[in-house]
């Protein structure tokens, strides 16, 4: 079975002056799909939205939408539906009124547009504000309208660019969801851009690492986490321990007593990173005749299900993570054994 694209962003680059904002940037999206543009500030996930939208032209490369070349087309001509961080919405129009504009807008009047609109209301859970001016409504409010506006006219494409920037932490949590559940609902293709790890986590089909204006690595979201491209990667998504090793005979690394096969071999002496998650590092306590592997707990936080470790190893600080129950008895200073498991160690290069 052969995947559906729907839009082929097919080496896209663009420079502003004498910077390259992106770097021969080629992506495909399936149709139906939800996509996470996520990086670091200045990465260039702003402006690859900005150029799908059509309000940025690239230097060079195309956009290909359904096979149609759409690299030149006016924004008002894709019929993207788009949600800004601030939102755009009309303040001097009533909710009902904002839903419907961009209907209004491609002609569709009287009972059908009514009909859309009521529909939308009910998907958002606002069916009683429809007449309220949407200065009056709460931010959570106003993002479910902006959304509802935004998929009214059935747009091929749904874009996002940071849009739950401004709310508050369980806010936020809660509309993630809610748009999750909206885009599975429509089934919309769409593209959000975010420097929120966790919430391109939760909500990515498939997940594209930037940074410097050139994809690192796109993948769905679990692959990424368990098999970052490289230590950039690694390090941004989840904030992996990163160890220098140096490869040994074999060409496996020695990670505080437990070799670790690279693939493929590096020369004997050759300096390495070791990529590991904290939640994929083992606690035990020790005895007085271990040695190898033992470090000792420098600073520890309770996160509720989980407990925080930092533990200090042969001069480095490693952060540990493991759930609350596991670690009855363990205090700042207690000496601890550390254990790894090969196969959730990532192996790179040291730069």
């Amino acid at each position: 079975m052969t995947s559906d694209i729907h839009l082929h962003i097919n080496k896209v680059s663009k420079r502003f002056g004498t910077v390259d904002a992106l770097r021969d940037v080629d992506l495909k999206i399936e149709r139906g799909s939800f996509v996470c543009l996520l990086g670091p500030s200045g990465c260039g996930k702003t402006t690859l939205l900005r150029i799908i939208a059509g309000f940025e032209a690239a230097t060079k490369g195309s956009l290909i939408l359904d096979g149609q070349d759409i690299s030149n087309q006016p924004p008002h001509k894709r019929g993207f539906g788009m949600v800004f961080q601030s939102l755009a919405l009309f303040p001097h129009m009533s909710v009902a009124r904002n839903i419907g504009y961009g209907l209004k807008l491609r002609g569709v009047k009287g009972a059908a547009q009514r009909d859309r609109v009521e529909e939308l209301l009910n998907v958002i859970q606002l069916p009683h504000i429809a007449d309220r001016p949407v200065s009056a409504l709460s931010g959570g409010q106003r993002q479910r309208v902006a959304i509802a506006r935004a998929l009214a006219i059935q747009p091929p494409l749904f874009l996002l660019d940071e849009p739950l920037s401004a709310l508050d932490a369980q806010l936020r949590d809660n509309m993630q969801i809610e748009l999750r559940q909206l885009q599975q609902k429509f089934g919309v293709t769409t593209v959000l851009v975010t420097h929120d790890q966790h919430e391109a986590m939760m909500l990515a089909d498939e997940l594209v690492v930037l940074k410097d204006g050139a994809i690192r690595q796109s993948a769905p979201p679990s692959q990424i986490y368990n098999n970052p491209a490289d230590s950039f990667v690694a390090d941004f998504l989840g904030a992996a321990n990163l160890i220098e090793v140096g490869a040994m005979k074999g060409g496996a690394i020695d990670l505080f007593g437990t070799p670790v096969k690279s693939s493929p071999p590096h020369r004997d002496g050759e300096q390495m990173l070791a990529a590991v998650r904290a939640e994929h590092i083992g606690l035990s306590t020790v005895g007085k005749d271990d040695k190898a592997g033992v470090g000792a707990i420098s600073f520890m936080r309770d996160l509720g299900a989980a407990t925080e470790f930092v533990v200090t190893i042969d001069g480095k600080d490693l952060r540990v993570r493991r759930t609350s129950a596991q670690v009855q008895g363990l205090n700042v200073g207690s000496k601890v054994g550390l254990t790894f498991d090969p196969s959730m160690v990532s192996l790179f290069k040291a730069p």
